[in-house]
């Protein structure tokens, strides 16, 4: 067997199978270093949904004004809000802690999709702010996803 020297940064455990004098090399498990700017990006996106559901969980008339919070199953609903931000944010910061490709890859799809869900969700209700902030946000996902995807 040889071993083939992979760029710096990069580490993978790999396996080479030698026939008639040519190798082929099969993956089994690579991880690559990201660049420190889409850590730093992420790092404050899960700083954001966290403080988010924080904001939901306890002050969540501060976020949605318009809904009256005394009615029954209200406080359910913005307790589920604020879990679903709250684990995106843990999930996000833990992609970033582990810098792990397929770990962010996975949360800016969530991203992405919940995005796209809250931009029919103002189109639905006519909210313009709703259906800007979402587009610039589906707009922020899908450019990191491709930053993600084709980094050098």
């Amino acid at each position: 067997m040889k071993t083939n020297e992979f760029q710096k940064n990069q580490s993978s455990f790999c396996l080479e199978f030698g026939i008639q004098g040519e190798s082929k090399q099969v993956m089994t498990n690579q991880t690559t270093k990201l660049p420190l700017w889409i850590r730093i990006v992420t790092g404050l996106f899960a700083i954001m949904e966290i403080a988010v559901s924080l904001s939901i969980w306890f002050s969540p008339e501060s976020v949605l004004e318009t809904v009256d919070l005394k009615a029954k199953g209200v406080d359910y609903l913005f307790q589920m809000w604020a879990v679903r931000q709250f684990a995106l944010g843990f999930i996000l910061g833990f992609a970033t802690w582990k810098n792990s490709p397929p770990m962010m890859t996975v949360s800016y799809m969530f991203f992405l999709v919940m995005f796209l869900g809250d931009l029919l969700i103002g189109v639905v209700q006519n909210e313009i702010s709703l259906i800007i902030s979402a587009s610039v946000m589906c707009l922020v996902s899908v450019a990191m996803l491709l930053s993600i995807t084709f980094r050098k």
